[in-house]
């Protein structure tokens, strides 16, 4: 988007800061590569053990064994992370395909961090928080998670109604918003614990939808694919890196860090520890290994579901001449290759599944956040009555974001707003995930090896790079 005479110099000095730090990240793009080369040891060796089984046994097993990584991961894909990665195929085709190969080892090591801290610690990360820092730290993070997830619970009931009206266009946006808003309180208050982790996984099964389409696109650059996902354009505009932030904020966000934590905490105490020194005490190599194995799983899901958003966006609205998405129904059109007139139907089952994911994560992982900061009785796996304040956080934050759907937002604009807001507030929560997950006194022989600390500092460097490139493009 070209800009007016009168910010060229703004914009100009703006583009050589980020053109430097450009630079620097990718002279570190080895590093990303060994963490990949890790991960990728950690799934071949789970591989070896369940191929000597069975292979109908081989499915069964390996999906009872995934737990809170897939769930985490597919709920990084919600309605506001399905908008950007739309948006960023229409935009700008296959040039900014290159980010998902690039965040996937980050998201990976930050969510393995997560994991890490709670079945180390027996404790979410906010509990983690308020026993090392001052207090004002831990509000000001429970506060900031509090807003953000609010504001993205908002945008994903608004894609909600809006899926909703591609299908059923009678129906009115303010109806369907608070039926959204009343169903997810619902499941998320009234369904036990461990049959709820269950349904989100088949939920999370709504996402290969993109997988599929990719497939039958005709005259799919296969050369420009795979060059715009392995060769970085470092050509930044005020548009574009407002959006990239958009794109680590909605890969690596906040609202994940304390949903994994926990959900980790959880997992430990519906086996049966219910105490915060059984939990301690339960972790060995096997169960640190099986929680790896989950994390790199769920978040390479969650990544390649980014990775066919784009390309398929790519494929069909940039090359058709829709750059900008303003409607659900442009982005729908991205399907129409796979299922002709039937894309509405499959774009909207999509949002449901994703939407019905994600606004329970995001409910649950700021009340986690909230409860855990005011020592509050927390977790899914209790009764309404057992646990008060940790769901009437819950009600809280989703009736702030079916609010914001009367003010008069855009609901495409704010889906995508959202996850830059979350690009925001990400790095300030990373330096406290990497301190914790470095302490030695907390973590035990569990702490972070060398280059795990190397790289989560390389992380929060990314991360708070592209924060100040976003707020001096904005401002």
């Amino acid at each position: 988007m070209s800009e007016t005479n009168k910010n060229e110099g703004p914009l100009q000095l703006g583009k050589d800061a980020v053109k430097t730090g450009s630079e620097t990240l990718v002279g570190m793009v080895e590093t990303n590569i060994d963490a990949e080369k890790k991960g990728v040891e950690t799934i071949e060796k789970a591989a070896a053990v369940i191929s000597e089984q069975p292979p109908i046994k081989q499915v069964k097993n390996f999906w009872q064994s995934l737990g809170p990584g897939l769930i985490t991961g597919a709920a990084d894909d919600d309605p506001s992370g399905v908008a950007t990665y739309s948006q960023t195929g229409a935009k700008y085709g296959f040039g900014l395909l290159w980010l998902s190969p690039f965040t996937f080892p980050m998201m990976a090591a930050v969510q393995e961090m997560c994991a890490r801290i709670g079945l180390v610690t027996g404790k979410g990360l906010a509990h983690n928080i308020r026993n090392i820092f001052p207090k004002w730290v831990l509000f000001l993070v429970a506060g900031l998670l509090l807003l953000a997830n609010s504001f993205n619970i908002g945008a994903d009931l608004g894609a909600l109604a809006k899926a909703t009206q591609l299908l059923l266009p009678g129906l009115q946006y303010w109806s369907l918003v608070i039926f959204f808003a009343i169903v997810c309180l619902l499941l998320q208050i009234f369904i036990p614990y461990n049959k709820y982790a269950r349904y989100l996984k088949y939920l999370a099964v709504t996402l290969v939808v993109y997988f599929v389409a990719a497939f039958v696109i005709k005259d799919f650059n296969l050369f420009e694919l795979a060059k715009g996902s392995f060769v970085p354009q470092l050509n930044f505009d005020k548009e574009k890196i407002i959006l990239i932030c958009a794109i680590l904020g909605t890969t690596i966000s906040p609202y994940l860090f304390f949903w994994q934590t926990s959900q980790e905490v959880e997992e430990k105490i519906v086996e049966g520890y219910k105490t915060i020194s059984s939990r301690q005490d339960a972790n060995d190599k096997k169960a640190i290994r099986k929680m790896r194995l989950d994390i790199w799983l769920g978040m390479l899901f969650s990544n390649l579901v980014f990775f066919f958003i784009v390309a398929v966006c790519g494929a069909t609205l940039f090359k058709s001449g829709t750059t900008n998405i303003t409607t659900a129904a442009d982005a729908a059109a991205a399907l129409k290759p796979l299922a002709g007139n039937y894309a509405y139907l499959l774009f909207a089952l999509g949002i449901f599944g994703t939407g019905l994911l994600g606004i329970p994560v995001l409910a649950g992982s700021a009340s986690y956040a909230v409860s855990e900061s005011f020592g509050w009785r927390e977790g899914l796996y209790r009764k309404f009555k057992e646990a008060s304040a940790f769901y009437s956080i819950i009600i809280l934050s989703v009736l702030i974001g079916l609010v914001l759907n009367f003010v008069g937002i855009d609901p495409i604009k704010a889906l995508i707003w959202s996850a830059v807001f979350n690009g925001l507030v990400a790095p300030i929560i990373l330096v406290l995930i990497v301190l914790i997950s470095s302490n030695k006194k907390v973590m035990g022989e569990w702490v972070n090896h060398s280059f795990t600390k190397v790289f989560g500092w390389f992380v929060v460097g990314v991360m708070a790079l592209v924060c100040l490139a976003t707020i001096y493009a904005m401002f």
